[in-house]
């Protein structure tokens, strides 16, 4: 008999406990420093609130939403939380098509054990590198159901990480990380529609997954084998690997993915267009910063890093925020910020992935005009 939420299929407590162990450990902090550094994060974040408000108009209201300042167990703990909720509706599904089949069951409670394992592996490796994050799918209070109103973690031991890496006043960079992430907190607590509209995508995305458990055992096994290749600093024929959205990707998805990426893009490039504009007001250092960390960001630590990186979709992740910021600051060159601001009338006027790329696309579609000299199309600087 099937449980109805796919708690079998993923050893949720497994997932965290691997990636509890495996964790990398921070950056040496003594007790005093590493409160300083909690205390000035939560300041920065709350100054970054009144920033962000004033430079892109966008009014997110009483915002109540909560600022965690976490360490890279804790992130994995909430990641893990965010996955539960999004992944139901796929696990459910697979669930009861697992449980029709003889000898169902017991492969059910091997995969969610080997699956767990993987995905706290994954998490691990991840809990090391992201600085800050909007937890747009937090879950709700014990007992209630849905998920909650969104919540803004800030990783400590990586932002001090980074900062001693770069060489940069820490501070300013402080400051500078807060200001994109509540960028992306101001995303979705001034757009209400913003978060429901995200989720539908992604549960239509879901809900076109394969679930005959031959084709999700190949297509897993396929993401193991990658995985394992690039352990072993080895690399497929032509040295590149499949990410798991393309290995798990069945053609009815590809529309819908692409609907997701450009809406990401939006939300990426929107938050690193915003932290430049409102940096040089209010962080002396930015110019500094923001060359060094656009040179982290674009280089892989060696092969095993680069292939996982790949594996993740993360290649995918660092053109969504070239490619979203160029399509912001085109769009606000063109028709001004409230003009910019259209964009979150409703989910009919997101841009689409083709919009992207072509920012005239989307002023035309939306301001019916080109906001442009005639024959001017959108500029590519070098």
């Amino acid at each position: 008999m099937t449980s109805g939420n796919g708690a079998d299929m993923i050893d949720w407590d497994l997932a965290v406990a691997t990636a509890n162990r495996l964790v990398r450990p921070g950056p040496d902090v003594g007790r005093d420093e590493a409160r300083a550094v909690v205390a000035e994060l939560r300041a920065h974040a709350k100054t970054s609130e009144g920033h962000v408000r004033a430079f892109t108009g966008l009014d997110s209201g009483d915002n109540d939403t909560p600022v965690l300042v976490v360490d890279r167990p804790g992130w994995a703990r909430a990641n893990v939380q965010g996955f539960r909720h999004v992944l139901r509706p796929l696990l459910d599904k697979v669930e009861q098509r697992r449980d029709s089949m003889p000898g169902g069951i017991a492969l059910g409670t091997v995969g969610g054990k080997v699956t767990g394992l993987e995905l706290g592996t994954l998490l691990a490796f991840l809990s090391s590198r992201v600085l800050g994050q909007y937890e747009t799918f937090a879950p709700q209070s014990p007992g209630a159901s849905g998920h909650g109103p969104g919540r803004l973690l800030l990783v400590a031991p990586n932002i001090v990480q980074v900062e001693r890496e770069l060489g940069v006043d820490p501070h300013d960079f402080r400051l500078w990380v807060c200001l994109h992430e509540e960028t992306h907190r101001t995303q979705f607590t001034a757009v209400p529609w913003l978060r429901d509209h995200l989720e539908q995508e992604i549960h239509g995305f879901l809900g076109q997954t394969e679930v005959d458990p031959s084709a999700v055992l190949g297509r897993l096994r396929e993401a193991v084998s990658t995985f394992a290749g690039a352990r072993r600093g080895g690399t497929d024929g032509d040295g590149e690997g499949s990410s798991l959205v393309e290995l798990v990707q069945t053609p009815e998805q590809r529309e819908i993915l692409g609907r997701i990426t450009a809406v990401m893009s939006l939300l990426e490039g929107h938050a690193d267009f915003v932290m430049d504009g409102v940096g040089p007001q209010v962080i002396p250092t930015v110019t500094e910063i923001r060359e060094k960390f656009a040179e982290r960001r674009a280089q892989g630590s060696g092969r095993f890093d680069q292939a996982l990186r790949k594996l993740l979709g993360m290649d995918a992740k660092l053109r969504q925020y070239r490619d979203g910021e160029r399509f912001v600051r085109e769009v606000v060159a063109r028709v001004g910020m409230d003009g910019f601001n259209r964009v979150w009338t409703s989910p009919n006027t997101l841009p689409t992935k083709a919009e992207v790329a072509e920012p005239g696309m989307w002023v035309d579609r939306v301001h019916g005009r080109t906001g442009a000299a005639p024959g001017e199309g959108p500029t590519d600087p070098a």
